[in-house]
């Protein structure tokens, strides 16, 4: 199996940033909530609504196959 380098790479960025919190997720949160404070803008603004999703484009159908022309038997 084909390996991402890109998506290994943020993979084990992302547990080596857990395990500095020996994977607590309060720990992790209270982190991410100091950076937000002291970046002075938030990471996620929830003061406005969420915009609505769109609906996913409809998938197409493939064509049925043609069916096959029978020969007629006088043909052959």
């Amino acid at each position: 199996m084909w390996r991402d380098p890109i998506v290994e790479e943020v993979r084990r960025m992302r547990d080596d940033y857990a395990r500095r919190f020996n994977y607590d997720l309060e720990a992790i949160v209270r982190d991410v909530q100091s950076r937000q404070k002291k970046a002075g803008t938030p990471v996620v603004d929830r003061s406005r609504p969420a915009a609505k999703a769109r609906k996913p484009a409809k998938a197409r159908r493939a064509r049925p196959a043609a069916p096959k022309k029978r020969r007629s038997k006088a043909g052959r």
